[in-house]
């Protein structure tokens, strides 16, 4: 067997490897950082450090100091600056900026006079070291534009597939918290694209506050919705009746199986709902209300009210099998935007209680931008050749 033999110290910035692990890789970190902001300066200035260059467009002016979280620990950058134009490294521009929401929160929490057992935590589990009133209520100031102009931002093209849903934050409302329901719209482009289109924070979730929502959307330019997908709210089902004229609503298959499922008996539950399981993957709409007949000569006496229930909602549920079979895990359920409520949660869980609404639209506002961003440079959710049958398969 060969021995390998390691070198007693491998130095990176000044920092022994063999000394502190933790210490080297963030010098490492940083260094790699150093360089990608070099690459980025070069290529804004259009020249090299000190290169003579007919293709220079700016000449570097100095640096600035500024303090970079990561999960290696805090790392202090030199950031250069430029002459004549403004330079932010990329890796800070975009992934920051729901940390500064947050940031930013903290102090707007200290100011509404939230416990000081609870900011120290919250300032720790963030690891926030200090922050002016000033420096917070300029990032306030440009983090609520950001979040103010992609909430209003114009709908352009057609969004045939739109997803509505709404998480519950804990938000103070003057001297009282209170439970608020920040609702959010989620679209599918005529191209396959997705993006998160709307967000509002409302006291509850009725039929008017709905209705507002929606008309807003629609003032902002949506158009071509063919399908809507939700839960049975009933406030929200009225409301997308009278809004979005022409579109069809197609009930979450998940929670639907809930509520059938809630009504059998406890011996029956999880065997009710694996067969209704077989309902949803049945090749056409036809072979789905076969499929049914053969449940409610299975269940109808020991689920009575279930089969009942599953009757009444079995067009709502069945919705989506009129649209392109490549869609259909896509489309049967609110799934999709569930997993952004989850991520909002993960974000918001550390927060507790929002000092107020403007707070709770600029860190949920952050969020959505960035994973719109992110969906931005993933490959295209639904294929053009898919978005193309959609279109032939509802005009016929």
């Amino acid at each position: 067997m060969t021995k390998m033999i390691l070198p007693r110290t491998a130095d990176v910035g000044n920092t022994s490897l063999l000394a502190d692990p933790t210490d080297a890789l963030r010098d490492l970190f940083g260094q790699v950082l150093h360089s990608a902001m070099e690459a980025e300066l070069e290529q804004r200035a259009g020249a090299a450090h000190y290169e003579r260059s007919d293709d220079r467009v700016d000449y570097r002016n100095g640096t600035r100091g500024r303090r970079f979280d990561t999960r290696m620990g805090s790392i202090d950058l030199a950031i250069p600056r430029l002459r004549e134009g403004a330079y932010l490294p990329s890796f800070l521009e975009r992934a920051t900026r729901s940390e500064r929401a947050v940031a930013a929160l903290v102090q707007e929490a200290i100011v509404s006079g939230v416990s000081t057992r609870k900011i120290q935590k919250l300032v720790a589990e963030l690891g926030i070291s200090s922050l002016s009133k000033s420096q917070a209520s300029a990032m306030c100031q440009e983090l609520d534009e950001q979040a103010r102009a992609f909430r209003e931002r114009p709908l352009t093209g057609r969004y045939p597939y739109l997803f509505l849903d709404a998480i519950y934050e804990k938000i103070r409302i003057y001297r009282t918290v209170q439970s608020q329901a920040c609702v959010i719209a989620y679209g599918v482009r005529e191209d396959g694209e997705r993006e998160l289109i709307g967000l509002d924070v409302v006291n509850t979730e009725s039929e008017e506050s709905w209705t507002t929502f929606l008309r807003r959307l629609v003032e902002r330019g949506l158009s071509g919705v063919l399908l809507v997908i939700t839960d049975a709210h009933g406030g929200l089902v009225k409301a997308v009746d009278a809004v979005l004229l022409g579109a069809t609503w197609q009930r979450c298959k998940v929670h639907f199986t809930r509520n059938v499922t809630a009504h059998a008996p406890e011996a029956y539950k999880k065997k009710l709902a694996g067969a209704m399981q077989g309902l949803f993957h049945q090749p056409d709409q036809d072979a789905a209300l076969a499929f049914f007949e053969t449940l409610r000569v299975q269940y109808g006496a020991s689920c009575a009210k279930a089969i009942q229930i599953l009757e009444d909602g079995l067009g709502d549920v069945l919705a989506f099998m009129a649209f392109p079979r490549e869609h259909w895990s896509r489309i049967s359920s609110t799934n999709p935007i569930e997993r952004i409520n989850k991520e909002i949660r993960r974000r918001t869980r550390v927060i507790g209680v929002f000092p107020n609404v403007d707070s709770a639209l600029r860190l949920i506002g952050m969020i959505l931008l960035e994973q719109t961003e992110d969906w931005a440079a993933d490959k295209r959710y639904m294929s053009t050749e898919s978005m193309l049958q959609l279109y032939e398969v509802t005009a016929a």
